[in-house]
């Protein structure tokens, strides 16, 4: 059990210290820095404070001696260890999101889905590090770059078919429900590939009849495994 977890009051004066004149605007909003560190302890390899810190804080971090600035650093680094023990309990995490106006009737999920690949990227190459359970791991990001807007790009740029409006709309709604148990399944395959444990079903489709991560409860192949989709 983690010792000293964020209480709802620390998380308040986190988005404040953030927010703080001593950043010079440079800092990251809670939620990115939610999802750069859910990616960061999910993955291959160790990613050192000194690494993910100055994304983090950006100008702000070289007035280390700063009372705002350590008191940020000491928050961050809790926050670091929530989520850690989090999902190695198989604790599926609540995203921080933000409004994208006040009416509060949509979130930020792109920004979230964008700095979560952001901090994957922090360990290295997550592709090349998985070796042959690259295509697997593909499976698995598939919904983060469908939120964050790569996917449809991608395939827009390739001349393939996209989703009709109402397709590409229930299906972002479905992943965003099961955004959660997106991030767990991440840090899972990563866990199981450090332990020798199977990571997928090692068939000649890498598991395209498994139900598909996004939560639809439909098979991979049949959801964001489409070829429509994925070429």
């Amino acid at each position: 059990m983690n010792p000293n977890p964020l209480t709802d009051s620390d998380l308040d004066r986190l988005e404040q210290l953030l927010e703080d004149d001593v950043f010079l605007g440079d800092a990251m909003r809670l939620d990115e820095i939610q999802a750069m560190l859910c990616a960061v302890v999910s993955g291959p390899v160790p990613v050192a404070p000194a690494v993910w810190l100055p994304e983090a804080l950006g100008k702000g971090l070289a007035d280390a001696n700063d009372p705002q600035v350590v008191a940020t650093i000491e928050l961050l680094m809790r926050l670091n260890n929530d989520l850690a023990a989090a999902l190695l309990e198989d604790e599926t995490i609540s995203p921080i999101l933000y409004p994208l106006d006040e009416s509060g009737e949509e979130y930020d999920y792109l920004a979230w889905a964008d700095t979560y690949i952001f901090g994957a990227g922090l360990a290295g190459d997550w592709f090349e590090l998985a070796g042959k359970h690259a295509d697997d791991l593909s499976e698995l990001l598939e919904p983060m770059f469908l939120l964050n807007g790569m996917l449809k790009e991608d395939v827009e740029k390739s001349g393939e078919r996209w989703f009709s409006p109402a397709e590409e709309a229930r299906l972002v709604a479905d992943i965003q429900e099961n955004l959660p148990v997106i991030v767990q399944t991440l840090y899972n395959f990563w866990r199981n590939k450090r332990t020798g444990r199977t990571v997928r079903n090692e068939e000649s489709k890498s598991g395209r009849n498994d139900p598909c991560p996004c939560g639809s409860g439909r098979k991979f192949k049949q959801c964001c495994g489409r070829p429509d989709k994925l070429n």
